[in-house]
């Protein structure tokens, strides 16, 4: 795992030093630079397989014909090294993936994205074509901002604050963005909070040719094309060997690995292949809670020693939280106000003091519609008939509920339920899982700023992936739209940036090419049946893992912030919350506040939200 940047155009190598020194947290064992007239590629390395110096980055063709930065995993490398050295025309000189990538461009082109499995981004530059090619993997797990500026300087980087640092970045805030993000909890691609910078889509590569962005597309596409001839037995057997085949894949590394280990039913899944694909013990790391409604630590311990792993734990109280806000915030390049980026970073930061790799759970929430909001799902339609009065009623209703500061509280759900049909019922998944509606957002921006928005609602990018030409039935176009924002931009930009700060390496089993590919072919009703959620994963785990830890309820990786918001955490809140700001109204804010003070309703999200938001105008 690394980081990388450049640009074509104008600028110097010192400037391009500048660039990679900005985030040289994604690979502080060396940091590359080169410029070969107006290209500039750099590369702060993290030292996972080959640690020579032979593998620094930049690294070159023999012939210096082909030059490349390279952040990410490819898990075939060796059976695509082996079918390149069967051609004869190709001599490696190190045992890194980065060289392997060099040749298959050689060898095949752009078409090489096709042939390569991985979490990856890449700018790869072909000096006798004048063009550089850039890419990012099919699921979006290592992120690219690019853009070109106004004297015609091309500009990539792995975050923002690397792009910042060229002279021709203008830093210029895009209100659009901050409407989404008032809504998501995070900017959705392909937008980013800088006017004129963007995000690349996952899948998705790039051409600059003589310095000019000339082709933008994707090369690969999820199919959702159903097997109806698979038995329930078989795609059991089928997803057992996958599952174990990519966590194996995932275990390749010169540096010591370890597991995420929450003791929920993902991250025991991949602690399970780990330990059984593993000649010793493998190391397990997991935090709790003083809360006991969002501690885990028990269930964590308990397939630990059931799997007989050598288990790390650390508990995260409220006074070490206040601690990490500062820490973790001003490092964070966009807004992002999906809280358990606290949790991970602290699990990260504990985990990186034995390991320099982890495997996670990530991914399978999405690909086998595990979240709660597709048991809501099921009775969308049904509150969706009901007469507009009704509806109101029930919102009145849902108020009288005494507001509970427990995770996943009875009344939480049902508020949160009842917001999302205040839209479109394109956008009830999105209301459910996010913050401010559109009407709230009309009462908190201030009014010249809200009418100036080109898209009021900030759901105009929901309506585009579901109108996408992709799946076809509603089940698989809900899960494609999770796929393509809240997936690639909220759980996997979490993870990036909270491992990354600690120079962690991060891999998801879950999202390996042909674990997703035959999860997207299985009919529905393997996925889920009833209010089971993850039904051929738990029926999978049978017999591998404690059966209690397969059945349990799901409790997500959150903490206690509603309480926190009126103790631990009140005068930081306050303070950044009522600071001035040219965006939002001040009574507004004063009333969301009060509300959940006196705990006539809980807004924490609300006033989350708008904390990391406001956090990133004083630290910009």
């Amino acid at each position: 795992m690394c980081g990388i940047a450049g640009f074509i155009g104008k600028g110097t190598i010192e400037q391009g030093r500048a660039m990679i020194q900005s985030i040289a947290y994604r690979g502080p064992d060396y940091q590359g630079v080169a410029m070969h007239e107006n290209v500039c590629l750099t590369h702060a390395r993290l030292s996972i397989i080959d640690l020579s110096a032979d593998a620094n980055q930049p690294m070159y063709s023999s012939d210096k014909k082909i030059a490349i930065v390279f952040n990410g995993e490819i898990y075939n490398f060796m059976s695509l090294k082996a079918e390149l050295q069967k051609t004869g025309k190709y001599t490696f000189h190190t045992t890194s993936d980065t060289e392997v990538l060099i040749y298959l461009y050689r060898e095949y082109g752009r078409k090489m994205l096709e042939k390569i499995h991985g979490m990856f981004v890449f700018a790869l530059y072909d000096f006798d074509a004048k063009e550089m090619l850039l890419a990012r993997d099919r699921m979006g797990k290592k992120p690219l901002y690019y853009g070109t500026c106004e004297d015609g300087t091309f500009i990539f980087a792995s975050e923002l604050k690397a792009f910042y640092e060229h002279p021709s970045a203008k830093k210029e805030i895009n209100v659009e963005a901050i409407n989404q993000y008032l809504t998501f909890d995070y900017v959705p691609a392909p937008s980013s909070i800088n006017k004129g910078v963007l995000k690349l889509e996952p899948a998705h590569y790039l051409i600059i040719k003589n310095g000019i962005l000339t082709e933008k597309a994707s090369y690969w596409k999820h199919n959702f094309t159903t097997n109806t001839t698979i038995s329930f037995e078989e795609a059991k057997t089928k997803l057992d060997q996958l599952l174990n085949d990519a966590t194996a894949a995932r275990l390749m590394s010169d540096v010591p690995l370890g597991v995420f280990l929450s003791g929920g039913l993902d991250s025991s899944t991949v602690a399970y292949y780990a330990q059984k694909n593993a000649q010793q013990k493998i190391k397990t790391f997991s935090i709790g809670f003083e809360d006991k409604s969002y501690d885990e630590q028990d269930y964590a311990l308990q397939v630990a020693n059931h799997l007989g792993t050598e288990h790390h734990v650390s508990v995260l109280t409220p006074s070490k939280t206040v601690d990490l806000i500062s820490e973790i915030f001003p490092k964070l390049d966009e807004p992002f106000a999906d809280a358990s980026i606290i949790p991970t970073y602290y699990l990260s930061k504990f985990t990186r003091q034995k390991v320099t790799v982890a495997l996670g759970g990530d991914g399978s929430d999405e690909l086998l519609a595990g979240y709660p909001t597709f048991i809501s799902e099921r009775y969308k339609n049904w509150v969706q008939m009901l007469p507009q009065p009704m509806k109101q009623l029930m919102n009145q209703a849902a108020n009288l509920l005494p507001a509970s500061d427990k995770n996943i509280s009875f009344d939480f759900k049902v508020k949160q339920f009842l917001r999302g049909f205040s839209s479109h019922s394109n956008h009830i998944h999105q209301l459910w899982l996010g913050s401010f509606l559109p009407v709230e957002k009309k009462s908190l921006f201030k009014k010249h700023i809200f009418e100036s928005l080109k898209d009021a609602s900030g759901l105009q990018i929901i309506d585009f992936h579901f109108n996408e030409n992709g799946p076809q039935d509603a089940f698989n176009k809900i899960l494609y739209y999770y796929y393509q924002t809240y997936l690639p931009d909220d759980i996997l930009f979490k993870v990036d940036r909270a491992s990354m700060y600690n120079s962690l390496e991060v891999r998801a089993p879950f999202l390996d090419t042909h674990v997703v590919e035959f999860l997207n072919s299985l009919p529905r009703n393997f996925k889920h049946q009833g209010n089971e959620l993850k039904f051929i994963l738990k029926k999978v785990m049978e017999n591998k893992i404690p059966h209690n830890i397969i059945y349990r309820p799901k409790k997500g990786f959150g903490i206690p912030l509603s309480d926190w918001i009126r103790k631990d955490l009140k005068n930081i809140i306050e303070d950044v919350l009522l600071s001035q700001d040219d965006y939002f109204e001040r009574n507004y804010i004063e009333k969301i506040l009060r509300e959940h003070q006196s705990k006539k309703h809980n807004h924490r999200k609300l006033i989350w939200n708008l904390f990391v938001l406001k956090g990133y105008f004083l630290n910009r």
